[in-house]
């Protein structure tokens, strides 16, 4: 029996996910990555390996915005700031993918802020 890491298990996951999830230029996947003090979002065109729109809890813009709130509701606010660039491209279908993560949490409230932004998946 080989004991693996927390990391590792959740590349496993995400790698299984992304067997069977791509995205296009028409319907780009919405990747999110969480540390554990940030929460990263980009829409990616996987036949052109192109990040097309990108939000998250570092960025200079939204640090102000982001003092004083939870990290919960800073993912939210990342969710509706990603969904507002997507929306500005002319961008609102896209495939979500939870990168190896439980739909829950951070993750979650980063998905609900994103459709409450105007996208849909």
């Amino acid at each position: 029996m080989s004991v693996k890491s927390r990391a590792g298990q959740r590349m496993r996951r995400h790698a299984r996910v992304r067997a069977h999830v791509a995205g296009s230029l028409a319907r780009p996947r919405l990747n999110v990555f969480r540390s554990l003090a940030h929460i990263y979002a980009q829409l990616i065109d996987d036949s052109t390996g192109a990040t097309l729109v990108s939000a998250s809890t570092v960025e200079a813009e939204l640090k102000a915005q982001m003092a004083g709130k939870k990290k919960a509701e800073q993912a939210k606010l990342v969710g509706l700031t990603v969904a507002e660039r997507a929306k500005a491209k002319g961008l609102t279908q896209v495939v979500f993918d939870r990168g190896g993560y439980k739909y829950h949490g951070r993750v979650k409230a980063l998905a609900d802020g994103a459709r409450e932004g105007g996208l849909e998946f």
